[in-house]
C-alpha cells in the first residue's frame, strides 16, 4: 500500500481454525477478504460492517484486512491493489464513486465485490447491500411519538440520500401511528461525521420546542444530555454512553449479509445480487433495543405487538426514499 493514503491496514484474527464455511475450505485456505472504508471504523455505519467481518474472522471463516479513511480519489486505486493481491471478496461503500467502483469490478471478474450502494448489482460479480433498518426505525418512532409532550420532534441527519431518508420517514410514520398530532423539525448537516455541527443543529431544534431528538448522527445525543431531553438512537446502541437519555435505538446487524456473501464465495456460488433483504428484521439484520425504564408500559406493549406483526409478515413498513422535510 502507498503511504499517501491515510489509512491503516490491519490483519484481523489470523488464528488457525478448523471451523471454516460449509464449502469445505481447509484452514490454510480461508477466504481472503478485504474491506475499504472512507471513514474510521469507529463511525457508526462502518462499525457494523467491520464488526461483522471481525466476527467471521474470529470464527476462522476468513482472513480479513481493511483500509480506513480512504479518500474518494484514492478508492479506485485501493480496490485495484486488493484485487491484484488476490482478495476473493472485497467489501466497502461506494456512495459518491459508483462509476469508478463498478469499473474496477468489471476489470476483475474473478473477484467478488459487495458494496454499499444506492444502485443495483451488475453481473457477474458486483453485489450491493444497504442498512435496511426501516422496520426497527418505525418501532423507535412509536416510542418517540408517545414520549413527546410538546408534540415536536427534532431530526438531525447526515446526507439526504435514500439510505437515510427511508429510515427517517419510517421513524416519522411510527411516531404518527401513536400520536397523530406530532410534528417534525428536519435538518441535514451534509456530513457523515461532524458531531459539533450535529450538536448545534440539535440545540436549535430544542430552542424551537423539540423535546425528543432523533439522533441519526453523532453529536445529537450529547446535545440531548445537556438539555435533559430524550433521544432515539440509530444503527448502534449508544445507551451505555448516554444513560437516562436514549429511550430506544434501531440497530443494524451486518452479520447476516456478510455470512451469506462469504458462504457464496466459498462455495463458488457468488453472483451479482442485492443483499439488502438480509438487513431486514426477519433475517436478524435489524432489531430494536428499548430502555424500558424510560418508556411507559403501554408503549412498550404496543411496540412489541407491532414488532411481532412485522416478524410474522402481518405488517409492512412503508419505504419512502424521498427527502423528508420539516412540518410547517
Amino acid at each position: 500500500m502507498k503511504k499517501s493514503t491515510t489509512r491503516r491496514v490491519l490483519l484481523a484474527a489470523a488464528v488457525a481454525s478448523m471451523g471454516v464455511m460449509s464449502a469445505g475450505l481447509a484452514a490454510a485456505e480461508k477466504l481472503k477478504v478485504a474491506a475499504i472504508y472512507t471513514l474510521p471504523v469507529e463511525q457508526q455505519w462502518i462499525s457494523r460492517i467491520h464488526k461483522a467481518l471481525n466476527t467471521s474472522a474470529e470464527r476462522g471463516d476468513i482472513d480479513y484486512v481493511f483500509s480506513e479513511n480512504v479518500a474518494n480519489t484514492d478508492y479506485e486505486r485501493v480496490m485495484r491493489e486488493y484485487a491484484e493481491q488476490g482478495m476473493q471478496l472485497i467489501v466497502g461503500e461506494v456512495f459518491g464513486l459508483e462509476r469508478a467502483a463498478r469499473k474496477v469490478a468489471k476489470d476483475y471478474p474473478e473477484t467478488a465485490f459487495l458494496m454499499g450502494s444506492s444502485f443495483g448489482p451488475v453481473a457477474p460479480n458486483f453485489s450491493v447491500f444497504d442498512n435496511w433498518i426501516h422496520e426497527p426505525s418505525y418501532l423507535s418512532g412509536m416510542v418517540a411519538g408517545a414520549a413527546t409532550e410538546s408534540n415536536l420532534i427534532g431530526m438531525v441527519g447526515g446526507y439526504a440520500i435514500p439510505e437515510v431518508n427511508r429510515l427517517m420517514h419510517a421513524f416519522m410514520d411510527g411516531a404518527r401511528e401513536v400520536n397523530p398530532e406530532v410534528k417534525f423539525l428536519v435538518n441535514f448537516i451534509d456530513s457523515w461525521y461532524d458531531p459539533p455541527k450535529a450538536k448545534e443543529s440539535a440545540f436549535a431544534m430544542m430552542d424551537a420546542g423539540a423535546d425528543v431528538m432523533y439522533a441519526e448522527r453523532f453529536g445529537v445525543s450529547d446535545a440531548a444530555v445537556e438539555r435533559d431531553v430524550k433521544a432515539i438512537g440509530n444503527v448502534i446502541d449508544t445507551s451505555g454512553d448516554y444513560p437516562g437519555t436514549i429511550m430506544a435505538s434501531a440497530l443494524w446487524h451486518m452479520e447476516a449479509t456478510i455470512d451469506k456473501a462469504v458462504e457464496r464465495v466459498a462455495s463458488g456460488a457468488f453472483e451479482a445480487a442485492d443483499y439488502g433483504q438480509f438487513s431486514f428484521m426477519a433475517y436478524g439484520g435489524g432489531s430494536l433495543v428499548l430502555d424500558e425504564s424510560l418508556v411507559d408500559a403501554d408503549t412498550v406493549a404496543a411496540v412489541k405487538a407491532r414488532e411481532a406483526e412485522i416478524l410474522d409478515g402481518l405488517f409492512r413498513v412503508n419505504v419512502n426514499d424521498q427527502r423528508p422535510v420539516s412540518d410547517n
